[in-house]
């Protein structure tokens, strides 16, 4: 493996934070079902000016020809470029707590080097505590209670949370890698997975957002903001239940997954992992696997209900 101190640039002045730091990641470009994770940054970012601890070469872990970047064609001229940026920033609470986070396109190349670069980060910013932040698509309905998945590097970190399912074997990503490899160097690491009704896995659903800042909060000890997301979200609800009334069809979609759900509910409060109706394994890796293959098809609504997966 090349050195992966040459991956990044750590800024003049910065200094480990003695009491530990909380790092948040979030890397796009792999599953974000209704862009969860990404409504999440805008949010932790809103009315804020970050300060830049880290930044990383992103000419060696980005493939710029599967993702294009930007650039402006004014008149006769290329007047600019929106060139990705994967930097370290640090952030306040609404406590004036700081935390950190990393967010940006996830690498394209060279996973190893670049976990084995956020290793040493992570020792030298003095992080005790990573946490990673996604949504994925579940057959759930929207009139249900969120659902997360939560897992760690140790059991104690997500007490109190109940498993959906057992085993499952998914598509691999630098987000998943990086809590796997830092858990084995002993690091407390652990992510949320935020459950997405599959029916609105491309349009925005502020709601998922907003479990997962909730849930980071409890987690972390931090105070996340919130206002803005709980406010987007009930314009969704409207949104929504617009297009339900609309369509006896949807309706009908609906009602089925409340039923199935229901039924899981019950099987959890019971203390299993839910009915013989809880999705399977590979009907979860199947969901992700069509989310991560729709991201690219251009002739569907990016929003709103799709077809019936």
């Amino acid at each position: 493996m090349l050195d992966p101190a040459e991956l990044y640039r750590v800024e003049e002045g910065v200094t480990a934070d003695p009491d530990g730091a909380v790092l948040l990641v979030v890397l796009d470009g792999f599953v974000d079902a209704g862009n969860a994770g990404r409504l999440a940054v805008e949010a932790l970012r809103e009315g804020q000016e970050p300060r830049t601890l880290v930044t990383f070469d992103v000419d060696q872990l980005v493939d710029y020809r599967s993702r294009r970047p930007p650039l402006t064609f004014d008149t006769d001229r290329w007047s600019a470029y929106d060139a990705p940026e994967l930097d370290v920033v640090a952030l306040n609470d609404s406590a004036d707590a700081e935390f950190l986070l990393l967010a940006g396109p996830e690498p394209d190349t060279q996973w190893e080097r670049f976990v084995a670069a956020l290793d040493q980060l992570v020792e030298r910013l003095n992080v005790r505590l990573v946490v990673t932040l996604q949504g994925i698509p579940m057959a759930v309905p929207h009139t249900r209670p969120i659902g997360v998945t939560a897992h760690a590097s140790r059991k104690e970190l997500i007490e109190g949370h109940t498993p959906w399912f057992a085993e499952a074997q998914v598509p691999g990503s630098a987000a998943a890698l990086l809590e796997y490899r830092l858990g084995e160097a002993g690091r407390d690491v652990l992510g949320f997975a935020v459950h997405v009704p599959h029916y609105l896995a491309r349009a925005e659903y502020p709601q998922a957002a907003r479990s997962l800042l909730d849930h980071t909060a409890v987690a972390t000890g931090l105070y996340l903001p919130t206002e803005e997301l709980t406010k987007a979200g009930e314009r969704t609800d409207a949104e929504i239940a617009e297009q339900v009334e609309g369509s006896a069809e949807v309706a009908e979609v609906v009602r089925a997954l409340e039923k199935q759900y229901d039924s899981v509910a019950a099987g959890r409060a019971a203390g299993g992992l839910g009915s013989e109706d809880l999705p399977s394994a590979d009907e979860l890796a199947a969901e992700v696997e069509r989310f991560l293959a729709d991201q690219g098809d251009d002739g569907k609504e990016a929003g709103g209900f799709g077809e019936d997966r």
